[in-house]
């Protein structure tokens, strides 16, 4: 007996903790907050210039505002969560991404909206690394994938659906908060999250805490803004000499960062994004298929939101609304698509990029033949292919980025996979909506969306040339 209670002591240490339906349902929602917030203002920015007498530029900085805090902090977040406890930092995120909500709800002008949302980018920036922490932390085996599958649902999810939330809110007009409800409606919905986190959400940590590192730390956060910076605002400001000067320091910077988390690997120390890392091969051909998928998805979202409400003349609700077959199809697939994983492996990547290029080619040929009244019936058919194909391919690779990364390192691995999308989501509004608002004055809004569209089809083809790289399962 003394040795079968000796063995259980042994073993019970080592057990995770178990993260329950309720918990997954917690987490998930906390993941989907910031990316609604980041897509939400798409359709709210033309009230918000005219409410609070705003220019292109500052309009332009309540978006990249929120995109680079969130972008630049990610990797912190996760690491912190990591040292001082995931679910701490989850709750303390969440709450704090309900506060500055709120801030921006009540903005009384149009800087003090931009200052609110850059501190609710950093909120998101701490909560969002401990959701998919928590998960690779807490969960093992099938429920592990089916949990990962279903964080990557959400994601896409919630990206379509912040731009049509954001239509309907504005045009509700609730208690006459006009686009504030965009970001107010966020409170009572954080309210109710840290009430199910307390509950049902397990504490997590790395069972040697890496301390946080100074030098890289600064020198990602330099590195991210010397390329995101001038890409988002360049165009709004005419390209001063500074744009270019921050473009031309980027490379430098990004060595000097390299050199230094390299350095520090190699003496045995605990670098903010350890190079080893890297050495992963499922975690580094994912993360290359992330930035062209998420280039390409977020540029698309902008674009047509701009592209039907100047455009083609439709309210905030219609143009929210023409996406809801993308939406649906997206849902009803992502249920469906770990049957589909199980059965045909990672080649359903491949089968998702070339459905989601019909889905743009078809678009595309909509607003062609049908311009200016491209509403929901005409883009019912390629918004339903494309939505099929985007759902085919970003759950599987959010679960190829993180399968093969250590329990210890979750909180940095899922902070790294974060990162590169926030940032490819920030370049995919600055490139493909500076060239379809530098293309409009010339060629007109319709052939300008089309010539983006085309552009989008070249991010799509290497995605799915990409695919063919990865392995034919994945855990």
């Amino acid at each position: 007996m003394t040795e079968t209670i000796t063995s259980h002591q042994v073993r019970s240490p080592v057990a995770p903790p178990a993260l329950g339906g309720l918990g997954l349902f917690t987490v998930l929602l906390a993941a989907a907050l910031p990316l609604i917030d980041f897509f939400i203002v798409n359709v709210a920015l033309p009230t918000i210039g005219a409410d609070l007498s705003a220019s292109e530029s500052v309009l332009e900085l309540v978006v990249s505002g929120y995109g680079l805090a969130y972008a630049v902090l990610l990797v912190l977040g996760g690491r912190l969560g990591d040292l001082f406890g995931r679910r701490r930092f989850f709750l303390g995120g969440m709450a704090a991404f309900g506060l500055t909500s709120l801030a921006c709800g009540l903005a009384p002008t149009a800087w003090t909206l931009v200052a609110a949302r850059v501190a609710q980018g950093a909120a998101s920036a701490a909560m969002l690394p401990q959701v998919l922490a928590t998960i690779q932390a807490a969960t093992a085996g099938p429920r592990r994938a089916k949990a990962m599958g279903l964080y990557g649902a959400t994601a896409g999810l919630s990206m379509v659906l912040g731009q049509i939330l954001g239509g309907v809110l504005v045009a509700a007009d609730i208690a006459g908060t006009g686009w504030r409800a965009v970001f107010l409606v966020n409170v009572p919905v954080v309210l109710v999250g840290l009430v199910l986190a307390a509950r049902a959400v397990p504490e997590t940590r790395a069972r040697r805490p890496e301390p946080v590192d100074g030098p890289g730390t600064v020198l990602l956060a330099a590195a991210l803004l010397t390329l995101l910076v001038p890409l988002t605002e360049g165009r709004a400001s005419g390209w001063p000499l500074w744009t270019w000067l921050s473009l031309a320091a980027f490379p430098g910077v990004a060595a000097a960062f390299y050199a230094v988390e390299r350095r520090a690997d190699r003496l045995g120390r605990t670098p903010l994004v350890p190079p080893s890392l890297f050495a992963l091969v499922s975690l580094r051909r994912g993360l290359v298929m992330i930035l062209p998928f998420s280039v390409g998805f977020s540029g698309f979202m902008f674009v047509i939101a701009v592209a039907l409400q100047e455009g083609a003349g439709l309210g905030p609700v219609q143009a929210g609304l023409a996406l809801a077959p993308l939406a649906v199809t997206f849902l009803v697939t992502s249920i469906a698509g770990p049957r589909l994983i199980t059965r045909y492996g990672t080649r359903v990547v491949t089968a998702g990029a070339l459905l989601q290029a019909l889905g743009i080619a078809l678009i595309a040929l909509a607003a062609w033949r049908s311009w200016p009244d491209l509403g929901l019936l005409a883009l019912l058919p390629g918004g339903a292919v494309a939505g099929v194909g985007q759902a085919l391919q970003l759950p599987v690779i959010f679960r190829i980025v993180l399968s093969e990364v250590p329990s210890a390192r979750a909180g940095v691995g899922s902070g790294v996979m974060t990162t590169t999308q926030q940032s490819a989501l920030a370049l995919g509004v600055a490139t493909l909506g500076t060239l379809f608002l530098s293309l409009v004055p010339g060629l007109g809004m319709r052939d300008a969306l089309i010539t983006t569209l085309l552009v989008q089809l070249g991010a799509i083809a290497v995605t799915g040339l990409l695919s063919l790289r990865l392995p034919r399962t994945i855990d």
